[in-house]
């Protein structure tokens, strides 16, 4: 039995690209139990106008009341979302409906938690578009340790108790895929069509480049010391102390042989790192404080289990086996 599947598509100005859409998504979907959520991000064309007039019993539209930005919009659809599996993909149609099917495959033949596109044969500029994305995939990659090879392709299938959890704020919806790895999914990609835009204007520029790299900074701190954050603050707190108190120890030596240290900077340099030591140990102490009151406010653990393997479990199974 095929699952029932959410389609959701943020769109922001995209009059023009609604009614194609619906169509390649329908012809897509045509083997499939689905609704189409189109979440309208504060368009200030005729988007919404096209969408109401829309004749389809599995089109859901979910009117936002200002333009939030695609993570808060993204984040609205998933949680209306009602499928076993959750598609996300731009609604500017350079993604293609028609690879749904196969990425649905892959995910339930696989067991994968999450599908990516991967985008193979790019129909963007190279200069402002292609170049920039590859420079940021390789900062990812690196920094990140997820060696996965397109981050950025909208195109994606998601099982709907991990899309759910998320967690999307800010504009972290280009790290979906880091996301998920936090949250241990098993993820692949495949490659997808991608077409050149036809209607309408491109919402990315260079002027992102700043917010992915500032947006990648918080992700390692998630990925790597969101459960641990003294490890962080801590050491760096506990070095800054130690060479601060040598470095005045030092100096202390030096007063005492009768030598004048006042105004000297490696006297200032002693002192400041001091301060700065005791000031990143606190706050080591705090985040503490403050992470083990996030789980324990909502009663959440630092852990999830995917699933428990029990011993009569498995020699029912083997029985079955057996018998058939």
């Amino acid at each position: 039995m095929k699952p029932y599947v959410s389609v959701v598509i943020c769109v922001y100005n995209e009059e023009g690209n609604i009614f194609p859409m619906i169509e390649a998504v329908d012809r897509a979907m045509s083997v499939y139990e689905y609704e189409t959520i189109f979440v309208n991000d504060g368009s200030k064309d005729n988007t919404l106008g096209e969408l109401k007039s829309v004749h389809n019993d599995r089109l859901v539209i979910i009117d936002l009341q200002k333009n939030y930005g695609q993570s808060m919009a993204l984040a609205a659809g998933i949680e209306k979302a009602r499928g076993e599996y959750i598609v996300t993909m731009d609604g500017d149609l350079q993604n293609d409906p028609s690879d749904i099917p196969a990425m649905l495959r892959r995910a339930e033949e696989g067991d994968f938690d999450l599908v990516a596109g991967i985008r193979a044969n790019r129909q963007d500029g190279m200069f402002l578009r292609k170049i920039p994305s590859r420079i940021a995939n390789w900062m990812i990659r690196q920094a990140s340790d997820v060696h996965l090879k397109d981050y950025g392709c909208a195109l994606k299938v998601i099982r709907a108790d991990l899309a759910k959890s998320l967690g999307l704020y800010g504009e972290l919806h280009r790290f979906i895929l880091l996301l998920a790895a936090l949250e241990g999914a098993r993820m692949s990609q495949m490659d997808v069509k991608h077409h050149p835009r036809l209607v309408g204007q491109s919402k990315y520029g260079l002027g992102r480049t700043l917010k992915v790299m500032s947006d990648l900074i918080l992700m390692l701190f998630l990925k790597k010391y969101l459960r641990k954050p003294m490890h962080l603050f801590g050491n760096w707190g506990i070095l800054s102390l130690l060479v601060g108190l040598l470095i005045n120890g030092y100096l202390l030596v030096e007063k005492l042989l009768g030598n004048d240290i006042w105004g000297r900077p490696l006297l200032i340099l002693g002192v400041m790192l001091v301060i700065a030591g005791i000031q990143l140990i606190m706050f080591g102490i705090m985040t503490e404080l403050q992470m083990r009151t996030y789980y324990e406010s909502q009663d959440k653990k630092p852990y999830k289990i995917r699933r428990i393997y029990r011993a009569e479990e498995t020699l029912f199974n083997e029985e079955l086996k057996m018998k058939n």
